[in-house]
């Protein structure tokens, strides 16, 4: 039987008041919600400290003569972690295991 997603899934029948789910919902259990967001990245400030005109100096430096820049997890890695090589490029140990 095929089911329609977009079909409006509210009948008369079933729907309820706001009303009536908050009277199931005891008044103790409201209070011990954490109103504390810790979790939560997007609120993370860093003690009232304005860092939109700090310069962050980054030195890229080009690859070394014992690297490779592995063609499955495009990190880059010594030597000594190549485990192989195909045809596109080297492959370290993690990706070939």
């Amino acid at each position: 039987m095929a089911t329609d997603y977009d079909a409006p899934r509210k009948t008369d029948d079933d729907a309820e008041s706001i009303d009536a789910l908050k009277e199931r919902v005891p008044d103790k259990m409201a209070s011990a919600i954490d109103v504390d967001d810790a979790d939560n990245p997007g609120s993370f400030e860093l003690a009232g400290q304005d860092l939109a005109d700090l310069d962050l100096d980054v030195v890229v430096l080009p690859p070394q003569a014992d690297e490779f820049t592995c063609v499955s997890c495009f990190l880059v890695k010594h030597r000594s972690q190549m485990d192989h090589e195909e045809k596109l490029g080297p492959i370290c140990q993690e990706c070939a295991a």
